[in-house]
């Protein structure tokens, strides 16, 4: 008998329809995936078992939990539990205002139990935050990104629930923190005899961990079954295009005479992170500290390692936009003591693409006005009609059209806005370009997009990029030399095949490794 059942579930806006008749089953003590890309209704399906779809929503279809119909106001009473949750983004889904032992607690209490310390710390110790009995009185802003998705589970699993539906749980930690997640939702699986439900696009997490896959597309269920059977033998066309979209193929080869384009050598940014009264720096942080960096022309050099490792710092400090210490040569000339006025002529040969496009594309500009801002700095003798001719081109060269010069960044999908990011940057033919995290936030499948567009316009153009990444599959289809950072130092680097096959440093085999490259 299952556990949870859910019958021709749909949901709708006005005329527009999001889930249409999805149907599936959860049974005690397995992990069904729900695998998709954004948009296809994953996470309003596991919203509507709790009763947490929008209240404009429209709902037809059963929610059956026990033999209990639970479709509308019944499933609240469940909620926390019998059926809790473990949202995405754990920043946005804990109390600001709240410390974690008083969060913590009022879950407790919504299950009928009280709030006692002894409880908590217990609660804590079981997500692996047994060090934190003396940090109760701690605020989520005062955690690491996997602390608070630890305190989150441990909020989660506070009443014993018979179902977890985690929500995209590790997409905004690190590969090396999100193995720890996984391996602990699989403890408290085995020893809770939990149900989970199982949100993602990562398709590799589905692999290792889930006992049933579900695949929707555009609100529909087009495909369930066991997962070694949907992966060896998909039977629908969507499923096989998901399992394609993986990021593949080899990485555009160096010439072995290239000559470098970028170096640096002894580079130091630190930063005061303790000051006395006066301002005077009592304390560093290391973000960069004493480093050597070569990268040739016409190459691709992938950057990895955790977040505060120092990765977008080298990039930003190469490119000369944080303030550094030591030499910086860029294309046969030391940069790292020119002023503003004596790098501008410099810029349109140095460009960055950032991690989110959202953010880094101004929404009260249209797409020409981001594309030819570049063009009229660098380029004022270009008559107007010769500007537009180069956005067109480029536009056309990212796989967009000329016909969406007129819109607003808000007005396209994530990998359309980075593929306008793209085209900001490469429109100014630049020699080096940054590319800081530019497919974390992105589906699986545009991901691999992404990828093949740079390699296209790097064989075109030859421009060389500073790939950074914590995405080790990203990293090995797209750069021939990788560097591993830790602390503000290189720990290891050298040709990206040699390193992913024979890791020689413990924290590079622990990276590969929690990327699921490596048994």
């Amino acid at each position: 008998m299952s556990l949870l059942r859910v019958d021709k579930l749909s949901l709708s806006f006005g005329e527009n329809a999001v889930v249409k008749n999805v149907s599936f089953e959860l049974n005690k003590g397995e992990m069904l995936a729900v695998v998709g890309e954004s948009g296809s209704g994953k996470s309003l399906t596991a919203l509507s078992c709790l009763g947490l779809q929008p209240a404009s929503a429209k709902m037809s279809g059963n929610i059956i939990f026990e033999d209990k119909e639970i479709t509308n106001a019944s499933g609240a009473s469940l909620r926390g539990k019998r059926i809790s949750m473990v949202f995405q983004e754990p920043m946005t889904a804990l109390n600001p205002l709240h410390t974690i032992g008083k969060q913590i607690g009022e879950m407790l209490e919504v299950g009928g139990a009280a709030a006692h310390k002894e409880r908590i710390c217990e609660l804590l110790a079981q997500v692996g935050l047994a060090h934190f009995k003396d940090r109760l009185n701690a605020y989520p802003h005062q955690l690491s990104g996997g602390e608070r998705q630890r305190v989150m589970i441990a909020m989660a699993i506070a009443n014993k629930p018979d179902i977890l539906i985690a929500d995209e749980p590790t997409t905004a930690v690190d590969v090396t923190i999100q193995a720890k997640i996984l391996e602990l939702l699989g403890e408290l699986q085995s020893s809770m005899g939990m149900a989970i439900l199982f949100i993602t696009h990562d398709l590799t997490i589905v692999r290792r961990m889930a006992d049933r896959v579900a695949v929707m597309c555009k609100g529909e269920l087009v495909e369930q079954g066991a997962v070694a059977e949907v992966f060896s033998a998909p039977k629908h066309t969507y499923t096989q295009h998901l399992l394609a979209s993986e990021p593949k193929g080899e990485p555009l080869p160096c010439r072995a005479d290239a000559k470098p384009l970028v170096a640096c050598q002894n580079l130091k940014v630190w930063f005061a992170s303790k000051k006395t009264f006066f301002g005077r720096p009592l304390e560093f942080k290391k973000a960069v500290n004493d480093l050597s960096v070569t990268i040739p022309e016409s190459s691709c050099v992938g950057l990895v390692g955790e977040s505060g490792s120092g990765k977008t710092t080298l990039g930003f400090a190469l490119l000369r936009l944080i303030k550094s210490e030591g030499s910086i040569q860029f294309d046969g000339r030391e940069v790292s003591s020119l002023q503003t006025k004596e790098l501008r002529p410099l810029r349109k040969d140095m460009q960055v693409v950032f991690q989110d496009p959202f953010s880094s594309l101004s929404p009260r500009m249209t797409v020409q006005s981001i594309i030819e801002e570049g063009l009229l700095v660098h380029y004022p003798e270009l008559a107007p009609s010769e500007r537009e001719q180069k956005v067109d081109n480029i536009l056309q060269e990212v796989g967009l059209t000329p016909e969406m010069k007129p819109r607003y960044p808000h007005e396209f999908s994530g990998g359309q806005r980075q593929r306008i990011s793209i085209a900001r940057a490469m429109v100014l033919e630049p020699k080096f370009v940054v590319l800081d995290e530019p497919t974390s936030a992105l589906d699986l499948s545009v991901q691999a997009q992404i990828i093949d567009l740079l390699k296209k316009l790097q064989q075109k153009t030859g421009v060389s990029y500073l790939f950074i990444s914590h995405d080790l599959r990203v990293i090995r289809a797209i750069a021939g030399h990788l560097i591993v950072m830790k602390d503000g130092k290189i720990v290891e680097q050298g040709k990206t095949a040699d390193i992913f096959q024979n890791p020689q440093e413990g924290y590079t085999k622990a990276l590969i490794s929690a990327a699921f490259l490596r048994n």
